[in-house]
């Protein structure tokens, strides 16, 4: 699932945000995107996984682009990063409506 917030009105940058949230870095992806998790248990999985993007609107603000979904389980096979992820769904929207809890209501895009 998608959302965005405009990077003034998060007061911080994304990494303490999604710190405070309770995700933590992944580290060693190669990709443009920071890449989190917050396991929702002792185990490794379920978990939650966001990944943010910066990018700027038409009026040259910064805005924070993330994209959450929840992992069930690791990949299955070596080699490939597919895995059973739920992209939307009662649990995955709950998740969302927790994170923007820490933005003020005004701040959404």
């Amino acid at each position: 699932m998608k959302f965005s917030f405009n990077l003034q009105v998060l007061g911080q940058n994304p990494e303490n945000y999604l710190r405070r949230a309770g995700y933590a870095l992944i580290p060693g992806r190669g990709s443009e995107q920071q890449s989190f998790a917050r396991r929702l248990s002792r185990d490794f999985y379920p978990r939650f996984h966001i990944y943010y993007q910066l990018s700027q609107d038409n009026k040259g603000q910064k805005i924070v682009n993330f994209n959450l979904h929840l992992d069930q389980k690791k990949p299955g096979y070596v080699g490939f990063s597919r895995h059973n992820g739920e992209y939307d769904g009662v649990v995955v929207e709950r998740e969302v409506q927790r994170l923007q809890s820490f933005i003020a209501p005004h701040s959404f895009i």
